[in-house]
């Protein structure tokens, strides 16, 4: 079974052919798409979406890259949001939190206090509804697991991942799955390509960041990234550890049920 873990289907980017989109990836044999919030502004966009979408879920969280124009009432409407979905089986996680050093404006001072701030608040309630979390890692790998090794049962996913060994086996260490999408596609990703090829499939999981991180094979003038890429990725993947797509699919879909859990009541 394929699962695109990381797909913002809500995107601006799909107004024109949103649903013609989904139903390409399910063609190309994708099960399961997991459509993250950015904001309180898309915490209502990214639930129905999932609802009227193919293998379609949901988690809710505020991205790193929206704190900075978030108040803190945002957390009180997402803790109430979170109350509410926990019903619906649809809602799988909390997500996309975490933090973002590589944008300088947001990477230092009182900027980079608030994120920290906000990544500490969702993680918190993650583990009070015992729910998994989808992990921005953007040049912040160290100060994530930071933040986690203080908060010892939380597990999910750490999205596009590009760190160190030393910080992959911190992740994988924690329980958590290291997200593997476009990026891997290119030769001269070979820090990514190593932890795709070595790394057993128990801790990785497919994902497309759709509409962003194209693979390879994508071209101008449309690179926009689709989730029905992710049966692409699974074949790079299975041509770079000399497997059988079959295998990677299987294998890594395992993995996406292990650190998700609702997922499997999701897709049946």
């Amino acid at each position: 079974m394929l699962i695109d873990t990381h797909c913002h289907l809500d995107a601006a980017e799909f107004d024109g052919d949103r649903m013609q989109v989904a139903a390409q990836a399910s063609a190309a044999g994708v099960r399961g798409i997991v459509i993250p919030a950015i904001g309180r502004a898309n915490f209502d966009t990214v639930r129905d979406l999932a609802h009227v979408t193919p293998g379609g879920t949901y988690a809710l969280g505020i991205h790193p890259l929206f704190v900075e124009r978030a108040w803190d009432d945002d957390l009180v409407a997402l803790r109430a949001a979170v109350e509410q979905a926990m019903g619906d089986p649809r809602f799988v996680a909390i997500g996309e939190i975490g933090l973002d050093f590589f944008v300088k404006d947001i990477a230092s001072g009182p900027a980079r206090e608030k994120q920290e701030r906000y990544y500490a608040a969702q993680l918190d309630l993650a583990a009070e509804f015992n729910l998994p979390v989808l992990l921005h890692v953007r040049r912040s790998q160290d100060i994530i697991l930071k933040y986690l090794r203080q908060r010892k049962g939380l597990t999910g996913i750490a999205h596009a991942f590009n760190g160190s060994e030393q910080q992959a086996q911190g992740f994988v260490d924690l329980g958590f799955a290291l997200g593997i999408g476009g990026a891997m596609t290119f030769e001269r990703a070979l820090q990514i390509r190593r932890h795709a090829k070595e790394l057993a499939l128990e801790h990785l999981v497919l994902e497309t960041d759709a509409p962003d991180i194209p693979p390879a094979w994508l071209h101008e003038p449309d690179r926009r990234n689709t989730p029905g890429q992710v049966a692409g990725v699974a074949q790079a993947l299975a041509e770079l550890r000399g497997i059988s797509v079959a295998a990677v699919a299987s294998g890594t879909a395992a993995t996406a049920l292990r650190v998700i859990p609702r997922l499997a009541h999701a897709l049946g």
